[in-house]
């Protein structure tokens, strides 16, 4: 089975969080790793309280009709080897700061029968090969155990069912009572899987037909999703992901690189890495290749990449074809004219007193939906506005009297500017004190 239509995608779960920005190794986020999918040494990982993964188990399934069908996997995952700062470059007091440089395990299955595998589960201890990498890699790679089991069942719908188990059962040195730093070098970290089917169609999990609906719902996932993958519609290919992803996920087209977080976007981290010092740059250089890689990129970068990454507008189509233009959305009721022609109030009264736009508040969050009531509590804002919503309920617009940002909530930017009933808020006279 050629993967190369998923290979994209399956990079950047195998990369994502393995060095995150200001991208050195001495920066507090690096010191400890925030890979998806690690799946630790067992007996280190059944000793921990709470446990830690020592597996991951997949369930997905293969439409009917998929006899003679075979199956390929392929596994991949990263193993991290601590290697030592240049100590003249950068001497470092605490030895915890060296860096632990990854190198890339994977082992491939190919053309297992279904019809087989249905009759007799397979069991192995897989072959891990390791990528070359170009780096400061001096040491031996240590050996790893990694054990597949693969089970397949007929479903009454007529789906064939797969099932598998993947488990790092390595060997420690000291056995349960092994620390982390022992432990993170023998470890499957972002673990993923690529499965393809040749002779048959794998059922989406997030859209299924309504004939499997009720069998995918039975599907058991640890650890991990399988999402279709490659080039749609074909279903063909499934990527077992230890992020929870959407059918066919892809790479954007205008990304020219890795920055190892797909939470942030592109071009935020790019003009992040050129404001660097120079100092930082040089540690950057001098670190993990692929963040030397992130910094050659970022600093070659044409006016013209950096517009295509500024964002894109595709795949936008007609919602409603066949409707004239002048039709309003709403048909014969139109909420907006509806509240434009409700006047909000130009003053409430709380506690007696009359409050206009200017007065000053003290707030108390009476919902304490999330962290920002619990850190707003007791604080006294200015009222930038008085609002009503489609339900006649009445909102101060509130700015943070000592919000550094206090120009951008009256220029009502997001972030800056917050609502709150009049139940929440407390007048702020020259009688009471702020």
């Amino acid at each position: 089975m050629n993967f190369a239509a998923a290979e994209k995608i399956a990079a950047a779960i195998l990369y994502e969080g393995y060095i995150l920005y200001p991208y050195r190794a001495t920066s507090m986020k690096n010191r400890q790793r925030w890979n998806f999918g690690t799946l630790y040494p067992r007996v280190y990982a059944e000793a921990q309280r709470p446990q830690e993964p020592f597996r991951l188990i997949a369930e997905c399934l293969v439409a009917a009709g998929a006899n003679d069908a075979t199956l390929d996997l392929k596994l991949q995952f990263l193993q991290l080897l601590r290697q030592p700062t240049d100590s003249e470059a950068y001497p470092l007091a605490d030895p915890s700061l060296e860096w632990e440089e990854a190198v890339e395990r994977t082992s491939e299955l190919h053309t297992l029968p279904l019809d087989d595998l249905l009759a007799v589960p397979f069991s192995s201890t897989l072959t891990l090969n390791a990528a070359s990498l170009p780096g400061k890699i001096t040491q031996p790679v240590p050996d790893l155990d990694a054990t597949l089991t693969i089970e397949v069942e007929l479903l009454p719908c007529g789906a064939r069912k797969l099932c598998f188990e993947l488990i790092n059962a390595t060997p420690l040195p000291s056995g349960a009572q092994a620390k982390r730093d022992e432990a993170l070098p023998q470890s499957f970290v972002s673990a993923h899987m690529l499965l393809g089917i040749t002779g048959g169609e794998f059922v989406s999990l997030l859209d299924p037909p309504e004939v499997y609906k009720d069998a995918v719902t039975r599907c058991s996932n640890i650890g991990v999703f399988p999402v279709l993958a490659g080039d749609g519609p074909a279903r063909n290919i499934m990527l077992v992901s230890p992020i929870i992803l959407y059918d066919y996920p892809k790479i954007a087209p205008e990304s020219e690189g890795d920055f190892f977080d797909g939470t942030e976007m592109d071009e935020m981290l790019t003009l992040r890495v050129l404001t660097l010092t120079d100092a930082e740059k040089e540690e950057m250089r001098n670190g993990d290749p692929r963040a030397r890689r992130i910094l050659e990129r970022t600093e070659a970068m044409t006016t013209e990449s950096m517009m295509n990454a500024h964002g894109a507008i595709r795949g936008l189509r007609e919602l409603r074809p066949n409707v004239p233009v002048n039709t309003h959305p709403f048909g014969a009721w139109d909420p907006f004219a509806e509240q434009e022609a409700k006047a909000a109030p130009e003053s409430v009264r709380v506690f007696g007193i009359d409050l206009r736009v200017g007065d000053r508040v003290r707030l108390w969050p009476q919902k304490q939906a999330d962290i920002i009531d619990m850190a707003l509590k007791g604080k006294v804002a200015v009222i930038e506005a008085i609002e009503q919503d489609f339900e006649d309920q009445v909102h101060f617009a509130v700015v943070l009297d000592d919000d550094p940002g206090r120009e951008f909530g009256m220029m009502r930017q997001p972030g800056h500017r917050f609502f709150y009933s009049p139940e929440e808020v407390e007048p702020v006279t020259a009688e009471t004190p702020a």
